[in-house]
């Protein structure tokens, strides 16, 4: 552990871009687990005579179970591709310590040093981001009668504890999942393997890729079979059911991105036949590379869409027939809509980490086309076809979760699979992943496309 921890830290600081989206991540995640476990704590320690006032709604408990399963899942998610992205990006450097004598076992020692560092790091402002978040949401939900007025978030540290605790099992478990390409080959076959996303999906992650999908289809199958008086639950079974079917969407990835960018690259190879073609290229050939753009704009997408059409489905329901659910009353819309938004502030900073990230990594490839005559116009505009591709393919994935979990849900609550879709509200969610993705590869564009084109091409990526 001697050399191993200076090579950890060495390794942050040379190269603190690769990293930055993965503190963000883990940021985020041990916040979200520390809010979460607070509320939780707070129920379970707050006297007798506090605990069983009678509130409108669910409860502190209840809510925090599942407003909280939903969004510690996608944080978690959100960390393990962030964590994915992270070691592909040191893979070069990886390869060359194991061509110097180092072993398998001390490249995975690394890894883990550098998970645990970073989880570390951002331990302390997570826990504070996760205490004052639990506090704001008590309070709010006391305002709303939600909650008994005389809870409080207690000092004990054992939610902050158990976060920290998660975060890096699950930091470390993903971490064991990335070494495998480095560790696997022999030192010289890992040198040479492709690092940028041109190799095939692995028989193993496309079966793992279509059992998740399967596991997905059957939890939306249970919601689609609620009866109509447990609107709650099947609303609870549907996003579960979108998460897991984005979450196989993330396996077959490259597969899904590849044939995307081929239907929809053929047009723009018509449109625009020389940076067109480049974009759709650099799409389709590096397709685990697109993947990784893909995956957080389907992400927002696909959530933000379920629960807001699932929202409008239940609301008109309920209209028909004259009743209130716990979907449809004020309070409890209130409640969504905050989930709504945690949700969408994960897959946004998860989006706009990944691109920028993305993009940056680009540098020497964009100095050898410069080299072989591009102009850094033509280069951004090829970035510029390349965004609206990717927005596109992630666009559609995420919209074809959505539509699927929808109506599931909707097949649940008016026995039709046709639900209602807030088409005003879901124009600004396909504008806000557009918001995020072109102008967050355009701008690392403007940057990663300049400077000195030997440097660029003989120097280290940043």
């Amino acid at each position: 552990m001697g050399t191993v921890l200076p090579l950890a830290v060495g390794q942050i600081r040379r190269r603190p871009a690769s990293f930055v989206g993965l503190a963000v991540a883990l940021l985020l995640a041990v916040a979200t687990l520390t809010l979460f476990g607070s509320l939780v704590a707070a129920q379970a320690a707050a006297p007798p005579a506090v605990s069983r006032t009678p509130v409108d709604g669910p409860g502190v408990m209840l809510i925090a179970g599942a407003f909280g399963e939903i969004a510690v899942l996608v944080a978690l998610f959100v960390v393990v591709n962030a964590l994915g992205f992270t070691v592909r990006q040191q893979f070069r450097d990886l390869a060359l310590l194991r061509t110097v004598a180092a072993t398998p076992r001390q490249v995975r020692r690394l890894l883990r040093a550098q998970v645990t560092a970073t989880v570390l790091l951002v331990a302390a402002p997570g826990w504070a981001v996760g205490a004052l978040a639990a506090r704001g949401f008590l309070g709010a939900l006391q305002r709303r009668g939600m909650a008994a007025p005389g809870l409080r978030i207690p000092g004990a540290p054992v939610a902050m504890a158990v976060a920290l605790g998660v975060a890096l099992l699950v930091g470390l478990a993903a971490t064991a999942l990335g070494a495998r390409r480095i560790t696997r080959p022999t030192p010289a076959a890992a040198l040479t393997a492709d690092t940028a996303g041109q190799r095939r999906t692995g028989v193993l992650r496309l079966f793992a890729g279509v059992a998740v999908l399967a596991g997905g289809a059957l939890l939306l199958r249970l919601a689609a079979t609620r009866a109509p008086g447990e609107v709650d639950k099947a609303g609870q079974a549907t996003m579960l059911g979108a998460l897991v079917l984005l979450v196989g969407l993330a396996l077959l990835g490259p597969l899904a991105a590849r044939v995307l960018a081929t239907v929809l690259g053929a047009p723009v190879r018509v449109l625009a036949p020389r940076v067109g073609w480049l974009a759709d290229a650099n799409l389709r050939g590096y397709a685990a590379r697109s993947s990784s753009a893909v995956v957080p704009v389907a992400l927002l997408v696909g959530l933000s869409g379920t629960m807001l059409i699932m929202t409008s489905t239940a609301e008109r329901a309920a209209g028909a027939a004259g009743i209130a659910t716990g979907v449809t009353r004020a309070t409890d819309v209130w409640l969504r809509g905050a989930e709504l938004g945690m949700l969408v502030c994960f897959a946004a900073v998860s989006t706009v980490n990944t691109l920028v990230a993305l993009t940056a990594d680009r540098r020497r490839e964009f100095a050898l086309l410069r080299l072989v005559g591009a102009t850094r116009r033509q280069l951004l505009r090829m970035l510029a076809v390349e965004a609206v591709l990717t927005t596109a393919v992630g666009v559609l994935l995420g919209s074809a979760v959505a539509a699927t979990a929808a109506g599931a849900f909707a097949r649940s609550v008016t026995g039709s699979v046709v639900p209602a879709v807030p088409v005003a509200a879901c124009v600004w969610v396909l504008a806000g992943a557009a918001a995020l993705t072109v102008p967050g590869i355009l701008g690392t564009g403007l940057r990663a496309v300049g400077g000195r084109v030997p440097e660029a091409v003989g120097g280290e990526r940043e």
